[in-house]
């Protein structure tokens, strides 16, 4: 089976293949030209990018041992939360005190964190990592933005935003070690392109798989979302610049229940309709 059947065959889809940047359009590969990089490509505004990838290009030969990397270089990836009902729940439930989250879910302002640098993401098939000092792990499926230094939307992936919740539901101020450490996120496997790709009423399909087993599963659509992706790029835009853009993932609307923990070795499926399909394995931190 190739390895670019986890991006759909229809649309227009960036792939990072090693050190190469790719446009699969329709299910036809070529290359954008030689030294392409994703910190080059979210310089550019909107309509220049555009005029760039739709050039006509011959088609291109899949690599031989190419493996997708994830689509990422110097960017940043920032992360909201609380977006949708049922991510308030799960906080709810986790909290010492709910307040915090009750607030912010009808707040004007959206709850915005970082989550990772390039170094600390992982792409398709890569080992993601929990805590060694954590006892409740879950990942987070997300729809996220890719946006250029404009604050621009040039399109969308997946992200897999794995958590600690027992540290967090200890205390809300922990929430920086709940979300951020090496392998804590995942992206891929493929940037649909903004203008071939509308994100409304997509849905998001979670599978954990255990020693060949599905141990959960479940799905919810970003139509759940009570935030919209412009008013969250517009927060996480304000008093603040990238030189070579970002990615922004836009909150979970599936959350295993509290009985439930990832362990070593669990593999992790997210799938969005029109972007593809994202896999990983679990791994855990020496302690």
């Amino acid at each position: 089976m190739s390895i670019l059947s986890v991006v759909p065959s229809a649309g227009q889809h960036l792939i990072r293949l090693d050190d190469a940047i790719y446009l699969k359009r329709d299910g036809v590969l070529s290359r954008l030209p030689d030294g392409a990089t994703f910190d080059d490509l979210l310089k550019l505004p909107l309509d220049e990018l555009r005029r760039l990838v739709e050039q006509d290009r011959p088609p291109a030969a899949l690599p031989a041992g190419a493996v997708i990397e994830a689509p990422i270089q110097s960017q940043e990836v920032w992360a909201a939360g609380v977006t949708y009902q049922r991510s308030l729940e799960a906080r709810t439930d986790e909290a010492v005190s709910a307040d915090p989250y009750d607030r912010v879910y009808t707040a004007r302002r959206p709850e915005i964190f970082f989550k990772a640098t390039a170094g600390r993401t992982r792409g398709p098939g890569q080992a993601v990592f929990i805590r060694s000092d954590s006892t409740w792990d879950v990942p987070e499926p997300e729809l996220a933005v890719v946006c250029n230094s404009r604050l621009e939307v040039v399109g969308y992936t997946i992200g897999n935003d794995i958590s600690s919740r027992s540290i967090e539901g200890e205390n809300p101020l922990y929430l920086p070690q709940a979300k951020v450490f090496d392998g804590c996120c995942s992206l891929g496997p493929a940037v649909a392109l903004a203008w071939d790709f509308s994100p409304l009423d997509r849905k998001i399909e979670l599978e954990i798989h255990r020693d060949a087993a599905v141990v959960y599963e479940s799905a919810t659509t970003t139509s759940a979302m009570r935030r919209s992706i412009p008013e969250l790029v517009e927060y996480l835009g304000r008093d603040q610049r990238f030189e070579s853009g970002f990615i922004l993932l836009t909150g979970t609307g599936i959350v295993p229940p509290a009985d439930f923990s990832l362990r070593e070795l669990d593999e992790v499926t997210i799938r969005i309709d029109g972007i593809g399909v994202l896999k990983n394995p679990i791994r855990r931190h020496a302690s």
